[in-house]
């Protein structure tokens, strides 16, 4: 059975009014595109960044430290 532009609009337009009314609302999301060669690229940067770091402790204290601001985190 095909269907028609103008009903999948209507389908559409149906099911957003349907979320809204249940209190949700649209949000459109850009993310990183893990396909990209850039991606990958930057990817492989910070991690030899990372990798070039010699002490553990300093970044497992600044973790800490970060995590300790977030309400009820006990390291």
């Amino acid at each position: 059975m095909a269907t028609t532009r103008d009903a999948l609009l209507k389908n559409v337009r149906r099911y957003r009014e349907r979320m809204k009314a249940q209190g949700f609302r649209q949000l459109n999301l850009w993310v990183p595109d893990t396909r990209s060669p850039e991606f990958a690229k930057e990817c492989q940067r910070q991690s030899r960044l990372a990798a070039q770091h010699d002490s553990e402790s300093d970044i497992m204290d600044f973790l800490d430290a970060a995590a300790g601001d977030v309400e009820g985190w006990k390291p």
